[in-house]
């Protein structure tokens, strides 16, 4: 059928107008022709910080109040506030009990007309519209085909700067504002600025730590509705998005537009300081916080802070002692999952990631990217006490306590202080008497890695310290740093 529609005079009163899509009446014909935006899926009001569309600008108003706040219509009865006069008159039947629209097969009430719509289908047991690929229903043929483009991969609107293309004008016109640079929103207490108002509003949540939007599964909170989206997906495992070229699938749409970047290997946004390139400008953002030194993200027990929430979040797990993940091999608990996968290769010897320059290997990627700057010669981590510099922000960390001379990590049973978690970790086997490291040639088990490479050059009599003075070789710094004292007498 014609998703615009046409004019139908109803012949029992010559006064209504009847949509020929759904045959829905109308006494004038404005409300007639608004009504017919839905078959026709035209939005011409758009909202300018978020780019979402709609059919009417009374509509347009209503969502703006998401941004804002703003919530001027209140219940007398319990105190609830609402962003629109229809949303407290539904509200309001909860109160009442009223239920004025009624099913005409089983008549069933309902208290919103929304409710009633979505009750019909379970009698009419199909939609006139309906998604081939995963079963999405739509009522009229322009939002199927708006829809699809989800799977097909189609993005009609590019932007001409970054070549970036999307799937809806308003996101086109949304983006724009990325390459514009103007910041018109900025934090009072951080001072970090935002394209748009909403972005400012959910940044604000971090300080306050206020977390609005709840999971009905598992009472989980997030301070924006997007994240609250994104986490529902985790108990339905729904991975809607799918990657044409490799078959991955996704959650979140966001997600797949990255990841289709990594076949496309487009870096557009680079760092004015060093550089480097990235895929997206969110990793080019995170990246810049190596140079400024940013640390958004506050620990609300200890105070300490750090750049990424992710990293905040396993911090976190050092407060409550939890340690669910537990290693097969040495019994070893871990707070996270994916530490335990690292430490896991300790036992297995896998070592995935290759330096082509030098052919040493590595368990992990970050491990073979701080590696690299050995290479490079890129240090961006600098002291501002003494302006030496380091190749990852963990060394500089453990630097800094030379200077402040603090040993933060304590031996509860012997009271001995290190200023390193895994010196402690590798002292604290002196009191156990576990050698978890063990050599695969003869068989003897050490407390630490590095105990087990060291003890592994007697085997292959590798001696990689060589005397500047007398040329002899050594196999640990120590024996050399020995040896050296011979000459110096």
């Amino acid at each position: 059928p014609n998703c615009r529609g046409g004019l139908h005079k109803n012949n029992v009163d010559g006064k209504s107008l009847t949509c020929n899509v759904c045959g829905k009446a109308f006494k004038y014909n404005s409300h007639l022709k608004r009504h017919q935006m839905i078959h026709s899926d035209e939005r011409p009001y758009s909202c300018e910080s978020c780019g979402k569309g709609f059919r009417q600008n009374s509509d347009l108003t209503v969502h703006m109040r998401t941004h804002t706040g703003e919530r001027p219509y209140c219940c007398e009865t319990c105190g609830k506030s609402f962003t629109s006069s229809s949303s407290l008159t539904v509200h309001r039947r909860c109160h009442t009990g009223e239920r004025p629209y009624t099913c005409t097969i089983c008549a069933k009430a309902f208290s919103c007309s929304k409710a009633l719509t979505i009750h019909m289908r379970s009698h009419m047991g199909h939609s006139l519209y309906i998604c081939e690929t995963c079963s999405q229903c739509f009522s009229c043929n322009q939002s199927l085909k708006t829809h699809m483009r989800i799977h097909t991969g189609e993005r009609p609107f590019t932007c001409t700067i970054c070549r970036k293309s999307f799937r809806h004008k308003g996101s086109l016109s949304f983006h724009m504002k990325v390459h514009s640079g103007k910041k018109s929103f900025s934090c009072k207490k951080c001072g970090k600025g935002f394209i748009i108002e909403s972005r400012l509003t959910d940044h604000m949540r971090i300080h306050t730590g206020e977390k609005p939007f709840s999971c009905q599964t598992c009472n989980k909170s997030f301070s924006c509705k997007q994240s609250l989206t994104a986490h529902t997906k985790v108990h339905s495992s729904e991975r809607p998005y799918s990657c044409g070229t490799c078959g991955k699938r996704f959650r979140q749409r966001g997600s797949l537009t990255f990841h289709l970047r990594a076949h496309s290997g487009h870096k557009n946004f680079s760092c004015e300081v060093c550089g480097k390139h990235f895929i997206a400008n969110r990793a080019l953002t995170i990246h810049m916080r190596t140079h400024t030194g940013e640390r958004p993200f506050s620990c609300t027990i200890c105070g300490k802070s750090f750049s990424l929430k992710c990293i905040l979040r396993d911090h976190m797990t050092t407060h409550s002692g939890e340690r669910p993940f537990s290693c097969k091999t040495c019994g070893k608990s871990f707070s996270l999952k994916r530490i335990l996968q690292v430490h896991t290769k300790t036992h297995t010897g896998e070592k995935p990631y290759f330096c082509e320059t030098c052919g040493k290997r590595f368990s992990t990627k970050q491990s073979i990217d701080v590696h690299w700057r050995i290479h490079s010669g890129e240090r961006p981590f600098s002291c501002q006490t003494c302006g030496k510099s380091f190749t990852n922000q963990s060394s500089l960390t453990i630097h800094m306590r030379m200077h402040t001379d603090s040993r933060p990590y304590r031996c509860t049973t012997c009271g001995k202080s290190f200023d390193k978690t895994y010196a402690l970790t590798v002292h604290k086997r002196s009191h156990t008497g576990e050698n978890p490291y063990v050599c695969k040639t003869c068989g003897k088990s050490l407390s630490c890695g590095s105990s087990l490479n060291t003890h592994m050059r007697i085997h292959t009599d590798n001696k990689l310290f060589v005397c500047g003075r007398c040329g002899e070789k050594f196999r640990t710094k120590s024996h050399l740093n020995s040896h050296m004292k011979t000459h110096s007498d």
